[in-house]
């Protein structure tokens, strides 16, 4: 397990930039609660040597059923010598506001899974995140995204949420150059390209467009979308919302 730390990194808002989208209905999934599946994010990076494992465990999270399995790569390795290729600052400003909540097993530091928001583990402790998902997936939200044309929308209002868009390329393959991992080539999966923040009301359910930005996002060709509180909080829902059509 790797420990960095590194300066807070606040979160960004937008308005919203809404018009049409060429995108196909996500993709979906087996299990017990389609309609409402757990997200798990994992913090890692290309420069941790213990990240592989967690990486591969994500892989194997992604086809099961219920879950939204997703790459968060953080950009604190690169003062080491390898600059993450995929890394985003913002994934590093979550993971910061995650710790900061003292959720349990949380910190900064790779491979970290963060399940539903409300808890963490070592992202390649396999029984421990299969008991988070267990213990999130009973405690589950009554809380849904639907989907309607272009818009998603919260089944009902909840105040002091907002809703993330998430651009995701479902499959990267990079090859590492120095650092820990150095002559290895890593694959990742759901790895977190871009995301929009639309921040919600609380008299009314949640509903946007998705924006532009998402729907174009070069190199995507997979979309979520997330119902959270806000500044890294609980999340109350997520749900693949399109692929790109094959």
């Amino acid at each position: 397990m790797r420990y960095l730390s590194f300066a807070m990194l606040s979160t960004f808002a937008i308005g919203a930039a809404f018009a049409a989208v060429s995108i196909h209905a996500g993709p979906g999934k087996s299990g017990p609660s389609p309609n409402r599946p757990v997200l798990v994010e994992l913090f890692t990076s290309q420069g941790c040597s213990s990240c592989p494992p967690a990486d591969q465990l994500l892989e194997k999270l992604d086809g099961e059923g219920g879950v939204v399995a997703i790459s968060r790569p953080v950009t604190y390795w690169d003062r080491l010598g390898w600059k993450d290729t995929l890394a985003r600052p913002a994934n590093d400003g979550l993971q910061r506001r995650y710790a900061a909540r003292g959720l349990p097993g949380s910190g900064v530091y790779t491979p970290e899974a963060v399940v539903q928001g409300r808890a963490a583990t070592v992202g390649s402790d396999e029984r421990d995140l299969h008991r988070l998902i267990a213990s999130a997936a009973r405690d589950a939200s009554p809380v849904e995204i639907v989907r309607s044309g272009d818009r998603v929308a919260a089944s009902r209002a909840q105040a002091g949420v907002e809703l993330r868009f998430l651009a995701i390329a479902r499959r990267a393959s990079v090859a590492v150059g120095s650092g820990e991992n150095s002559a290895r080539r890593l694959t990742y999966s759901n790895v977190v390209l871009d995301e929009m923040v639309v921040p919600c009301a609380g008299d009314a359910p949640c509903t946007a467009a998705i924006p532009d930005g998402i729907a174009d996002r070069r190199g995507a060709d997979r979309w979520a979308a997330v119902l959270q509180d806000r500044e890294g909080g609980t999340v109350r829902a997520v749900r693949w919302i399109g692929r790109t059509a094959k």
